[in-house]
């Protein structure tokens, strides 16, 4: 099936840093990141490969990442890209990565959500947490929508998903599955749909407005 392009009309916007609680903050992901990623990276290599799975193994990983961030440090001054790294803010370690990409697939979605979290900083809500925040930021300007895409063979991942789409009102988009392969491996990735936006919120912040 033919992707399906619609006219963009939405503001941009550079990618600034947001402060999600005393514990954890995102900042834009630059160059300057590089060796901390790297280092977080090869803590978690099973995972990084499956987040990221344009990562050619033949190829030097170092180049790969830092070129990576020049290219989102470029493209998230203009706008057109969105990527944070997840940072402890009383000693400044990296935590993980999430951002905003145009790789879409179910043909209504304007954005593609991706994220990963180094081993040792797993299981503390911080996926969950930087969803939420980088949703909410994201529609401070536009009611958009947003894919959500998860492989149903990761349960951890599977399960935060589900509590995104579910908070946020959001729902299932067969349409929007891909394939994607990882070491070798294609597997179909479920495709989930988020709409965000000014006129939008998540059921947590509804029930925290009326308390």
């Amino acid at each position: 099936m033919q992707k399906r392009h619609r006219p963009n009309r939405m503001q941009r916007r550079a990618t600034t840093t947001i402060r999600v609680d005393e514990g954890l903050i995102l900042r834009p992901a630059n160059a300057t990141h590089t060796n901390q990623l790297i280092e977080a990276f090869e803590e978690t290599w099973p995972e990084v490969s499956r987040a990221m799975p344009w990562i050619l193994p033949e190829m030097p990983f170092d180049e790969q990442i830092a070129s990576f961030l020049e290219e989102t440090e470029r493209m998230g001054r203009a706008g057109r890209l969105h990527h944070w790294v997840m940072v402890r803010p009383w000693d400044e370690v990296v935590l993980g990565l999430i951002g905003f990409d145009r790789v879409t697939r179910s043909g209504t979605a304007e954005w593609n959500i991706g994220y990963w979290v180094r081993s040792s900083e797993q299981r503390r809500g911080l996926a969950s947490k930087s969803i939420q925040a980088t949703l909410r930021w994201l529609g401070d300007l536009d009611d958009v929508e947003v894919e959500l895409k998860v492989d149903p063979n990761n349960p951890a991942g599977k399960c935060t998903v589900e509590r995104a789409v579910k908070q946020w009102g959001g729902a299932r988009c067969i349409l929007g599955d891909s394939a994607i392969t990882v070491a070798g491996i294609r597997t179909v990735h479920e495709c989930h749909l988020i709409s965000i936006g000014p006129n939008k919120q998540s059921s947590t912040s509804k029930r925290r407005n009326k308390a």
